[in-house]
């Protein structure tokens, strides 16, 4: 029998989606977490072909970790493993028989980004930022790709923003913008969902309890290796809620790139592997609406990043 996760995935995948954007090619490195009522606990996997089905790859490799960190921990030996698989003829489980969980668990941390995108801030008739403005979301929050969002019922303003999310690869600190690069992993679709009642008005108008609800940080489906995205500032990003549009811009908005928010957040802090980014949404956010829309039992939403996938959530 197939576990809820994986019935509501085989639900979504049924539906017909809107293609705005070419596939990929599939010797993309896409990596997963996933796991199946077949199989002991959770595994590693890599999305293979259009048809997106995934390799096992503890099954091709049973010395390979079956966490997301501890792969990138080994760094090279483990993705020279992962190439491998890739290129070689592996049969592939079809998506309706895994549960995709997010393609990071448990990270040291959760770095956000506020007011990054150039049209985000003229949407608020607000002055671009100088500096980046950090702050954080704990890691209990994140949840996999086409997990429910729970409406706490301690908000009665829960908002969506999608958010293109960077995943460090190698530890460091004091890096450098033109080394920043080579500490990243790869990259994931984000949703930052947002309590604005906790964010903008109370706890101070400290950003941090709005932000940070149980399964207020859906990532996934995959983490697409920075070698296997062109580049990461220049993707179309677009947010559905029931279907209709309400945010649609690019990345290449983004008032602070990769490379600056990694040098910016490690003159403070050690990165470690496994570190989640994100890095800010674009205008069309509910709370700036006339009047405001908030997030209702039923909603789904869906958050889409050209090259690197769609996660779709369900609002409970």
């Amino acid at each position: 029998m197939l576990g809820f996760g994986a019935r509501r995935l085989l639900t979504a995948l049924l539906q017909p989606q809107p293609q705005r954007w070419p596939l990929q090619p599939s010797r993309d490195m896409r990596l997963v977490q996933f796991q199946a009522p077949h199989l002991a606990g959770p595994r590693l996997g890599l999305e293979s072909g259009n048809d997106r089905g995934v390799i096992d790859l503890n099954a091709f490799d049973s010395t390979l970790p079956k966490t997301m960190i501890e792969f990138l921990e080994q760094g090279e030996a483990t993705l020279s493993v992962a190439r491998r698989a890739l290129t070689a003829s592996l049969p592939t489980l079809l998506r309706s028989e895994v549960t995709f969980l997010p393609p990071v668990t448990r990270p040291d941390k959760v770095v956000c980004v506020g007011m990054n995108y150039v049209d985000h801030c003229k949407e608020q008739n607000v002055p671009v930022p100088k500096e980046p403005i950090i702050f954080s979301k704990f890691a209990s929050s994140i949840v996999g790709p086409y997990d429910e969002v729970v409406l706490p019922p301690e908000s009665q303003e829960v908002d969506w923003e999608v958010e293109l999310a960077v995943i460090i690869g190698k530890k460091g600190k004091h890096i450098k913008a033109t080394d920043a690069m080579a500490h990243v992993a790869g990259f994931t679709v984000a949703h930052d969902v947002s309590a604005r009642d906790w964010q903008m008005r109370r706890n101070g108008k400290q950003w941090l309890l709005g932000k940070t609800f149980d399964t207020f940080c859906p990532l996934g489906p995959a983490l697409v290796t920075k070698d296997s995205v062109p580049d990461p500032h220049n993707l179309k990003i677009c947010c559905r809620v029931n279907g209709e549009v309400v945010q649609s811009s690019s990345t290449s908005q983004m008032v602070f790139k990769t490379e600056e928010l990694i040098a910016w957040v490690s003159q403070f802090v050690t990165l470690y592997p496994g570190d989640v980014f994100l890095t800010g949404t674009p205008p069309g956010v509910g709370v700036f609406r006339k009047p405001p829309v908030f997030l209702k039992k039923g909603d789904e939403v869906q958050c889409e990043i050209e090259e690197l996938g769609i996660i779709i959530n369900k609002v409970v």
